[in-house]
């Protein structure tokens, strides 16, 4: 049975906008998205590959909370804090990974923002 690599193929890390079919019900909790637009250019995304999340705290954050609270939140997370991250597949068939970081960027602007992390490239061994 083959199984799949997936390596950088080149690190991004830019701002995207991205759009879905429906709207989300939790904007801070958002699925994959069904399409993003990075320098100009549309990309649709056609699956998910994998999908995960990351609640842990770093730096001042890590330190600021009880431990019995910490470990609650590093599970279900807290607000402002956590990663949705997502390896698609587009149907030009680019593979990158994206995320949406809910961190506020200030306090006027207080949605989270999304990340193009990188293009991916998968193999089958």
């Amino acid at each position: 049975m083959a199984t799949r690599q997936v390596s950088l193929k080149r690190f991004i890390s830019e701002s995207i906008t991205v759009d879905f079919l429906s709207q989300p019900p939790h904007s801070k909790s958002p699925p994959c998205p069904n399409s993003f637009c990075w320098n100009g250019l549309d990309y649709h995304i056609i699956r998910c590959l994998h999908e995960w999340q990351d609640f842990s705290r770093h730096g001042r954050m890590a330190r600021n909370m009880q431990p019995q609270h910490a470990e609650l939140a590093s599970k279900k997370g807290s607000w402002g804090v956590g990663r949705f991250y997502f390896d698609v597949q587009t149907d030009e068939n680019q593979h990158f990974r994206l995320y949406y970081n809910r961190a506020p960027k200030d306090a006027l602007d207080r949605h989270g923002h999304w990340i193009l992390l990188a293009e991916l490239e998968y193999t089958e061994d």
